[in-house]
């Protein structure tokens, strides 16, 4: 029998287990006897882990990866033949259909009062422009709640331009504070008229490179060109509209949508030996965006879940309930893996007990926060314990988790989040700069420690980890972290 048979039955027979609804919340503090195997896990890790070689795998024998590529492709054919040798009971692919579009090329230059080039890229997922281009008048605004209050007559026939500056913090709040203008700052602007729609880039580097990301346009408005501009150029760009002068653009792309395409959500298994139709799940997104490798955003969180899988399969006892890796497709242009993941277990039962997702660079890990019943409080009070000689301060219990894992605590899942240092994460998003020399090897290593020492918890306690106690809209895609 095939090892890919052998796997669809495994996952088949995981798949009609008790849904988990019908599983009250009855919580047991973990014994002193598994604490101490967790902090010999997470020594381990700190002194064994192999995390980095997983991300220089895949930055380096794949690269780019946008979903519907043939990067993306590649991804999943790496994933399947690379993950087979780190101790998993099963590793098998779960197609998605995901939307597919080319970045083409890109030119944004002033053509008056003082003609410059301008640094800049086009936003994903945006159309291109006319073959001769566009040239407007330019019209700026500080942020997209300005851009709502102003009139059609103030927009119409213009480019708009949105200065909004993002603010570097530790956890990353600068990001979902400034991310509108780019998620659905072009639909307001099309809305009103606007010929097409350029941003200050949503990150906090100083340097002269774009960042790209996601827009998206309301149903019913009529798509325009979009693009992210570099920092130094949104402010040579401000600084000649601040004269009073009329400032034109001119703007060329060949951006364009494909048809969908099929990739691939990877799951793999390390089965559990009394508890195995209970799942634990480790989240990370394989995509990445095309400018680059993709290696904070998210070779390093595929490595961080790979080398917790491997550590807790070498050990000699293997895990009460199963642990699962799921690297999703599509994180980053909507949620796609994500989705049809999630479709897949509601409607099997498959009964995830808690969900612990990275996504968040290779910073240092400063935090621990949950989302968790409150009967299983004393069980998170008890992980702290274990991380906290790693410098890991106790969070609350009110996480939303990743953007991955969204969908399954919508249904009630609850949350594990570690937090790490996201100060200068934002500096190297969504830009050609994201390589795999950013990823610190000791700060990684760091992370595998605690993610590890949560996860062997986790998959051996005693009891339950209740539901998702925080009440919260379903995430927008566009503005989820992606």
């Amino acid at each position: 029998m095939s090892r890919c048979l052998i796997a669809a039955l495994t996952l088949l027979s995981l798949s009609v287990a008790p849904a988990a609804a019908a599983v009250a919340a009855v919580a047991v503090e973990p014994s002193e006897a598994l604490l101490r195997e967790a902090a010999e896990l997470r020594d381990l890790a700190l002194a064994e882990s192999d995390a980095w070689r997983h991300a220089a795998s895949l930055t380096t024998e794949v690269g780019p990866r946008f979903a519907g590529s043939s990067g993306d492709r590649a991804a999943v054919a790496w994933a399947l033949a690379y993950l087979d040798g780190l101790g998993f009971d099963t590793v098998i692919p779960q197609t998605v259909t995901v939307p597919a579009w080319e970045r083409g090329e890109a030119e944004l230059r002033i053509t008056a009062p003082w003609p410059q080039p301008l640094v800049g890229v086009s936003l994903g997922l945006s159309i291109g422009t006319p073959a001769d281009g566009i040239e407007a008048p330019v019209v700026r605004f500080e942020s997209v709640a300005a851009l709502e209050a102003a009139t059609s007559a103030t927009v119409r026939g213009h480019i708009v331009f949105i200065d909004e500056k993002m603010e570097r913090t530790l956890d990353g709040s600068g990001y979902s504070a400034a991310v509108a203008k780019r998620s659905r700052g072009p639909s307001v602007a099309s809305e009103r008229g606007a010929v097409a729609t350029v941003i200050r880039s949503v990150g906090t580097s100083s340097e002269r490179f774009a960042h790209t990301g996601t827009t998206r346009f309301a149903e019913g408005v009529r798509p325009i060109p979009a693009f992210a501009l570099a920092a130094p150029d949104a402010d040579m760009l401000a600084r000649q509209v601040a004269t009073g002068r009329d400032v034109l653009l001119h703007l060329h792309s060949t951006a364009r949508q494909l048809p969908p395409a099929r990739s691939a959500n990877v799951i793999a298994d390390i089965q559990g030996t009394t508890r195995p139709e209970e799942i634990v799940i480790l989240g990370a997104h394989l995509d990445s965006w095309d400018l680059a490798t993709g290696a904070q955003d998210n070779a390093s969180g595929v490595a961080i879940v790979l080398e917790v899988a491997r550590l807790i399969a070498a050990r000699e006892r293997g895990p009460a309930r199963t642990v699962r890796v799921v690297l999703y497709a599509n994180e980053e242009a909507g949620l796609d893996g994500s989705r049809a993941y999630t479709a897949a277990a509601l409607e099997t039962g498959l009964r995830h007990v808690i969900g612990l997702e990275a996504d968040s660079g290779a910073g240092r890990v400063y935090e621990f926060s949950s989302g968790v019943g409150e009967a299983a409080l004393p069980t998170i009070e008890a992980m702290h314990r274990v991380l906290a000689p790693l410098g890991i301060a106790a969070g609350d219990n009110a996480t939303r988790g990743g953007a991955d894992l969204s969908t399954l605590r919508d249904a009630g899942m609850p949350l594990l989040r570690l937090l790490h240092d996201m100060s200068e994460y934002f500096d190297v998003h969504h830009t050609i700069n994201d390589t795999l020399d950013k990823i610190d090897p000791e700060m990684l290593r760091q992370a595998v420690a605690a993610y590890a020492a949560v996860t062997w918890i986790a998959a051996n306690v005693e009891g339950d980890f209740g539901q998702y106690p925080v009440p919260v809209a379903p995430v927008d895609p566009a503005a989820s972290g992606n």
